[in-house]
């Protein structure tokens, strides 16, 4: 019933699990490692895409804008006729995306749902007219219905997720429409993307190095303020955060590639002590090495599948 595949055009590691649930309409699990990827499967222009973000963070190019969601945030966009790569600033993405194609999709999806209008091509008119993007901030409702989706027992599968695309629908549905130029608001211009991402270049050239704000400010000739705000918006923590974070994340690929030792890989990040190194494993990543090492196969938000193929280069 899916379909698992590594995306190749990325700088990493990155694999797509997909589940048609609907005609027209399916729902796919990322699991990314890597800066930037581009999907495999061609979809047409003019589908509906709706994006949850689980953990990492994700950015959508909008005009002259860019939006990123951070874990729990949920953006609805239209396909554009061509094909746009996706960035993933923090290099550590997990989350789904609902595809629907209006061509395609049944219009007797509003029979289940008498009361509202779910018709796919309603949506797009109220969420993605003139190529809007909205995006919808981190809430229990969306909680409640993607948390559900990350963990759903293979035996139930195919019919659990119909009942929860058309759970998605209906809570989109009930959403109020969003007010002109609300889209506009919440994202970053080109320049703080631009200003973001030549700080971390510098950070990461400098990995052994304090680097305080103020000496950041004074490199790139722009206030404090300006460095905190696009920082933060783009990489959805301080300069000092993201240092730690790609540490962590770089011990987590050396787990997952090689049979090193937990403190070998510590000394290499600069600690001397596992237990201390452990500590901030944790906190980044969620669990210990150890734990990350011995269950590296799971490091995935598809739900589990005994028979689930395996992308080239995966821990063994």
């Amino acid at each position: 019933m899916h379909a698992a595949t590594c995306l190749v055009d990325s700088d990493g590691e990155a694999a797509r699990t997909a589940y048609p649930v609907f005609p027209g309409i399916e729902i796919a699990y990322h699991d990314v490692h890597a800066a930037s990827a581009a999907t495999q499967r061609a979809c047409a222009a003019g589908c509906l895409e709706i994006h949850h973000c689980r953990e990492g963070r994700i950015a959508y190019p909008y005009g002259d804008a860019c939006f990123f969601l951070a874990p729990g945030d949920l953006a609805i966009v239209q396909r554009a006729a061509e094909a746009v790569p996706v960035r993933f600033p923090t290099g550590h993405y997990h989350g789904i995306t609902v595809t629907i194609d209006p061509a395609r999709a049944p219009d007797c999806l509003s029979c289940f749902l008498e009361d509202v209008e779910v018709r796919p091509s309603a949506l797009i008119e109220k969420f993605c007219a003139d190529g809007a993007c909205f995006v919808t901030r981190s809430s229990p409702g969306v909680a409640h219905i993607f948390s559900e989706l990350y963990s759903v027992p293979e035996g139930i599968r195919k019919g659990y997720f119909k009942v929860k695309i058309l759970e998605l629908l209906l809570f989109l549905s009930t959403l109020p429409a969003p007010a002109a130029g609300q889209s506009a608001s919440r994202g970053l211009t080109r320049t703080q993307t631009e200003l973001a991402r030549r700080i971390s270049e510098y950070l990461l050239a400098r990995t052994e190095q304090k680097v305080t704000v103020s000496e950041l400010a004074e490199k790139f000739g722009v206030s404090a303020a300006q460095v905190k705000s696009s920082f933060q918006g783009v990489y959805g923590m301080t300069p000092a955060a993201f240092l730690r974070a790609q540490k962590m994340h770089g011990a987590a690929e050396i787990l997952r590639k090689t049979d090193r030792t937990v403190l070998d890989i510590a000394g290499q990040f600069g600690y001397d002590n596992a237990s201390k190194f452990a500590k901030a494993f944790r906190d980044v990543i969620g669990v210990s090495p150890n734990a990350y090492r011995s269950g590296i196969e799971r490091d995935s938000c598809a739900p589990e599948s005994p028979d689930a193929p395996r992308c080239p280069g995966d821990a063994t």
